[in-house]
């Protein structure tokens, strides 16, 4: 009999269950998978948190009223009070994280809010990210590790900061240096790991420091409930009982039925980890829960390569590109925040840039001047000149879209969709590219198109729940011992997304909410 099983260990369900562990409950974590960390050890690892002490450690004015406006005006479908209980806790939760794990935290500098110019949104970030972790203090159990979304060479560690200057690593030198320094780390004694797979070995090491277990290849079928209570969970013919369950399993990008009913997509397109098929979801609606946000995810534009999708960041933003739809137009702000671009999609999408981007910056990990690999030729089209691209692709506008955007580059002012005014686009940008660092003329051939489709970092909609992650009915009554948090859960961002990190945010602060309601207890 425990007091608490936590059916995931991802950053939402290791937060809960060290918050319960700290106060002297006996809890376990059941995981799906053969590994620990799920979509978070795939993961960037930033973290969105308003208000934190690191970010304010660094000199960057906020405020709970500013954040509070910012998080109203762009999300103003989630009920007040579940955006003030995150921004309320989100500080808590950061705090008790370095308190009680080896994990130390910096922040993203100048990694703006999506929204920067909108009421309270903070130009200069809300995000952190851990710093390099020593895998010594985790031991053994790094074996059991998620593997990243993208490896990197052995003893190649890269940072979120150091991401966005290695993307420039062919025009400006603190790309130069940035990479020295990612190089010299191979040098450094003893193992590391950065972002989210820090993240995620961070955390467990500090419930390695409680005894908490997690058990591996443990997949949960139900829900157990009795005299109207949830007592535990099912795992196959077993029975786990406990006095409080916490649901933090994911979403279900990866559940084919689930995606065609609300969303009409399949699962192919997705970097969420394989084990989020919705069975927290699911087991929840059983019990009778609520559900909401079913029909979106943190979307973002991605391309379908033979080993799995890319999910584009810095590419789009970049000078020297152009996104346009099956008839060869513009019809978005290519650096606008991801779930914004892929809202913006209609049917065949396509990122169209020249010879001059391809020699200056890396393309979906291939670096600079290095020839795009030949199994991608179903996703890579290229020719010598514009107009025969537009043929092969069947862009009939494209000359013409080009054009026109080669006119708004040269004068450094996109009057069609705005690249370029915002603080958010011009972090991803070319600061080297004057007088805009998004825009740039296409002019060199070869010519490049490559497919874009709506891809995504996982779903967002989930099981309803209150200000203390407790699962609701329809009828907003509790339903008594069951919690959720993370992408099993209807996330308080709603229909967009504030910042980076404002999956792990949120995820991690309502998984520590849901610790303190169990335990009855203070950070």
């Amino acid at each position: 009999m425990y007091d608490v099983i936590v059916v995931g260990s991802g950053a939402a369900g290791m937060t809960a269950a060290l918050c319960t562990a700290r106060h002297g409950l006996k809890t376990l974590i059941i995981e799906k998978a053969a590994h620990f960390g799920g979509s978070t050890a795939r993961s960037g690892g930033g973290i969105w948190v308003p208000g934190n002490a690191v970010v304010a450690g660094n000199g960057v004015p906020d405020s709970a009223d500013r954040a509070s406006t910012y998080l109203a005006h762009i999300a103003p479908e989630t009920p007040a009070e579940l955006r003030e209980a995150f921004l309320r806790g989100g500080p808590d939760m950061l705090a008790f994280i370095t308190e009680h794990t080896p994990l130390e935290f910096r922040w993203v500098r100048d990694y703006s809010d999506y929204y920067p110019e909108a009421p309270g949104g903070q130009p200069r970030g809300r995000s952190v990210e851990p710093l390099p972790f020593d895998v010594s203090l985790l031991g053994e159990e790094v074996r059991n590790l998620e593997p990243p979304y993208v490896p990197t060479p052995a003893g190649i560690v890269i940072t979120q900061t150091d991401y966005r200057w290695l993307t420039l690593i062919g025009r400006h030198p603190r790309g130069v240096v940035t990479a020295a320094k990612v190089f010299a780390r191979r040098f450094l004694p003893g193992r590391r790991l950065t972002m989210g797979q820090a993240l995620s070995a961070g955390l467990r090491a500090g419930l390695q420091k409680l005894d908490v277990q997690v058990r591996l290849n443990t997949a949960m079928t139900d829900l157990h409930f009795e005299n109207g209570e949830v007592a535990g969970v099912l795992a196959g013919d077993e029975l786990i009982t406990a006095k409080h369950v916490v649901l933090a399993c994911g979403g279900f990008e990866h559940n084919e039925r689930l995606r065609k009913q609300h969303q009409n997509i399949g699962t192919e397109w997705t970097v969420g980890a394989k084990a989020n098929t919705g069975d927290g979801i699911e087991a929840g609606q059983r019990a009778g829960a609520a559900v909401g946000l079913m029909d979106d995810a943190w979307w973002g534009p991605s391309v379908p390569l033979p080993r799995g999708p890319f999910f584009l960041l810095a590419e789009r933003s970049l000078p020297g590109c152009v996104l346009v739809d099956k008839t060869g137009r513009r019809f978005v702000n290519e650096a606008a925040p991801y779930i914004d671009v892929v809202n913006a999609m209609t049917g065949d999408t396509w990122l169209v840039f020249d010879h001059s981007y391809r020699s200056r910056y890396p393309f979906c990990g291939i670096p600079p001047r290095r020839p795009l690999p030949r199994r991608w030729k179903e996703s890579v089209l290229t020719a010598p000149s514009l107009a025969e691209l537009a043929q092969q692709a069947d862009l009939p506008e494209l000359t013409e879209t080009v054009r026109r955007f080669n006119t708004l580059a040269v004068d450094g002012e996109d009057t069609d969709f705005h690249r370029g005014d915002s603080a958010y686009d011009r972090y991803y940008g070319d600061p080297r590219t004057k007088p805009n660092p998004n825009l740039a003329p296409l002019t060199t051939g070869p010519f490049y198109a490559v497919k874009i489709v709506p891809g995504d970092l996982g779903t967002k909609g989930g099981l309803r729940t209150d200000t203390r992650a407790r699962v609701l009915r329809e009828d907003g009554s509790v339903i008594a011992g069951l919690y959720a948090a993370g992408n099993t859960s209807a996330s308080v961002m709603g229909h967009t997304y504030a910042g980076a990190g404002a999956t792990l945010g949120p995820a991690m602060t309502f998984g520590y909410l849901a610790g303190l309601d169990i335990s009855g207890g203070e950070r």
